[in-house]
């Protein structure tokens, strides 16, 4: 079975382009079957673009598990002189985010690996629909992995439906010394936000 997590997916391809209307502007992306959101610029995501504050006008900025690109192009677009780094270990992800920054004439953002990011990067935002439905361990150590790396006073902002867990991790993320809240509520989500210390 094929999951948007695998990092080469199996199912055959299926391009279907949609549209994201923002109060800020209009994106236009390439979705496809084995990718989070085929066909659909999902509620969470919707959420988090509407709610998040502007993020920092410098530095590097980061879109953890990017899918088709609409949370790191729009990072990319409120913050044109910021570098957006957009991760996926999803090979399909990757090259549709990358061709969805072309096609919206976004230039800032770099799509790459997990892998591939240097290690001495800190960010000063990250933003995140973050694979859930990878399972709890998978989860959590991703999210340790990364939230660490926000810069001095910088945060990141996470979408999770409530029925996925969004307040067990919220207690989760507090329990592990990630300072959490929410801050927005909608469409049967919630927006974390993670201040470390």
């Amino acid at each position: 079975m094929t999951h948007y997590f695998d990092q080469d997916p199996s199912v055959v391809s299926a391009p279907q382009v949609v549209s994201c209307s923002l109060p800020d502007g209009q994106l236009t992306l390439t979705t496809d079957r084995g990718v989070f959101g085929h066909g659909v610029v999902d509620s969470g995501t919707k959420l988090l673009l509407i709610k998040a504050p502007t993020p920092p006008q410098s530095g590097d900025l980061l879109d953890l598990g990017c899918g088709t690109g609409a949370i790191a192009l729009t990072m990319g677009r409120r913050a044109p002189t910021a570098r957006v780094w957009a991760i996926d270990i999803n090979s399909r992800a990757r090259d549709l985010c990358r061709a969805n920054a072309q096609r919206n004439d976004i230039d800032n953002v770099t799509v790459v690996h997990p892998d591939e990011v240097p290690e001495s990067l800190r960010f000063g935002a990250i933003w995140s629909n973050p694979p859930i439905r990878i399972g709890k361990p998978a989860l959590h150590e991703l999210l340790l992995q990364w939230l660490p790396r926000l810069d001095r006073a910088a945060s990141a902002h996470l979408v999770v439906q409530k029925h996925l867990g969004a307040d067990s991790l919220l207690r989760w993320l507090n329990e592990h010394e990630l300072p959490t809240d929410r801050v927005a509520t909608g469409a049967g989500f919630r927006i974390l936000r993670v201040t470390p210390a």
